[in-house]
């Protein structure tokens, strides 16, 4: 099992990503849960969920013919499900409980991994194809690293249905996935307002230079601390999701990259380093 760090058919146009998780969604009958609470505890208390929009994270044998399903639903966030007999030749699942499909999920029990009774391919987004394939895979990743189970987070759901689309359609891919770093953190609880200075508690300058203390927040930067140093405008650009500036790439790749690592506690992304190998990243 992957830890979390401490703490949190038709094919749509690019154009078209804020309505595509939306569409997704409603391609699918309403989730139907047997009693309600609130989003971060329901699917604890829940003994059947039906019908729910997801796809699947990561898979595992387990036993003989079955599979340890890792899920990200959108109203119950990650959950492992057991898929018994998934990976028998006959088994209608074996084709279906693969990733990047969205699928229509449901599933029975209270324990830590539930049961899955039946999963459907709901179809609406193109299938990733050679690099954009592997950046799928590091997003997945990312997403098993840093999500609690049993958290709902419909943002983080709908931003990951966004990014495939993006992918699919080869929309510059390290712009797709600094977005999706930096907010990743932000749901997560462990990045805050890039355009404030914790020193002065005041906007940051464009033209100052600037660091993000990950226990702290963003402050001027210090000569020789070894922190990844960033202009004002950077973070600026950042923060409003605008990464045109080459400058704004180039720091915000760095910056990205020392705040995974440091919320990591060290341990290395298998999918980053190879995108970085491949001089992808």
């Amino acid at each position: 099992m992957l830890d979390a760090p401490k703490r949190r058919t038709r094919h749509s146009s690019p154009g078209t990503d804020a309505a595509l998780s939306m569409s997704v969604s409603a391609a699918l009958p309403a989730a139907t849960p047997t009693a309600l609470s609130s989003p971060s505890k329901r699917s604890t208390r829940e003994s059947r969920i039906l019908h729910q929009p997801g796809f699947v994270l990561h898979s595992y044998p387990y036993k003989e013919t079955s599979l340890i399903v890792d899920v990200f639903s959108r109203e119950y966030g990650r959950v492992s499900l057991v898929a018994k007999g998934a990976k028998r030749p006959t088994s209608a699942l074996r084709s279906v409980l693969q990733t990047f499909q969205p699928l229509s999920i449901s599933w029975t029990g209270k324990s830590e991994i539930r049961t899955l009774t039946t999963a459907e391919w709901v179809g609406g987004m193109l299938p990733l194809e050679k690099s954009a394939l592997l950046c799928g895979f590091y997003l997945n990743e990312l997403l098993v690293k840093f999500l609690l189970r049993d958290e709902a987070n419909t943002i983080l759901f709908d931003l990951y249905v966004s990014t495939l689309n993006q992918l699919a359609h080869n929309e510059n891919a390290a712009i797709v996935l600094r977005k999706f770093e930096l907010i990743l953190l932000q749901q997560a609880g462990l990045i805050g307002d890039l355009t404030y200075c914790v020193h002065s508690r005041e906007r940051i300058e464009i033209d100052h230079i600037y660091v993000i203390d990950p226990t702290r927040g963003v402050r001027p930067a210090l000569a020789g601390e070894g922190l990844p140093n960033v202009l004002g405008k950077t973070l600026f650009d950042m923060s409003v999701g605008d990464y045109i500036d080459p400058t704004t790439q180039l720091q915000s790749k760095q910056l990205m990259r020392y705040l995974l690592s440091f919320h990591l506690h060290g341990i290395p992304l298998n999918t980053r380093q190879i995108l970085m190998d491949l001089q992808k990243l």
